[in-house]
């Protein structure tokens, strides 16, 4: 069956736009608040990481494999049903961004022990050799570099964490593609509802890659301009 352009139900958009934009609100307060929380737990599980101690690596490790080799919607199933019931009552939001952050800090962890590992050995060196201890030199000196470096590849986390909370609608949260899937059920027209839904989840990570590129160029420019 061919969709032509009139053949589409424009009344219906037009009636459920409230509708769709509460649901692409919501699916960016997800992304941002996830990104957030999963780059303070990615800089902690880098540190723990970069100490010498066995066991700190080794629960890196371990996190590291399992939030990256397993799926996304079955890490949100388990931690809606399984992991959240078994401490308390919480609602689906709460099980979504912690399933959610907990996802992205396995990706910004290593992201930033790849940053902090770029940044030249003599950094190091010379901030302890001027006195200050590793805590002042990560501090002051390893970090303002890292973070400069990390910035476009958390761009990039939080561009695919943007698309990966559709995946929160499985439980019932009252995101983006939660919203595709009430219109098309209620008006039996598929094409308006996910068309729409599509073309909202596009226009949100063009604006997103956008707005990564001009930071990135603002960055170049800024780094040409220190040397």
């Amino acid at each position: 069956m061919i969709i032509t352009l009139g053949s589409i139900r424009y009344d219906i958009l037009i009636d459920y736009y409230p509708l769709l934009l509460k649901g692409a609100i919501t699916t960016i307060k997800f992304s941002l608040i996830s990104v957030v929380i999963g780059t303070i737990l990615g800089l902690f599980l880098c540190f723990l990481y970069l100490s010498n101690l066995k066991l700190p690596k080794f629960i890196y490790t371990v996190y590291i494999t399992v939030f990256r080799g397993t799926p996304s919607l079955v890490q949100i199933l388990i931690f809606h049903f399984a992991v959240l019931p078994s401490i308390g009552v919480f609602p689906a939001a709460v099980s979504g961004i912690v399933a959610l952050s907990f996802n992205s800090g396995a990706y910004i962890s290593e992201i930033f022990r790849a940053g902090i590992m770029s940044v030249e050995r003599g950094q190091m060196e010379a901030a302890r050799s001027l006195g200050m201890t590793y805590n002042q030199a990560m501090r002051y000196v390893i970090l303002p570099q890292a973070f400069k470096r990390v910035i476009p590849p958390l761009g990039n986390v939080f561009i695919s964490m943007l698309k990966n909370s559709s995946l929160v609608s499985i439980i019932s949260i009252q995101d983006l593609t939660y919203t595709g899937s009430l219109i098309s059920e209620s008006t039996l027209r598929v094409w308006e509802a996910w068309l729409a839904v599509a073309l909202l989840y596009l226009i949100m990570t063009l604006f997103l890659s956008w707005g990564l590129r001009r930071l990135e160029s603002s960055m170049t420019k800024s780094e040409k301009g220190e040397k």
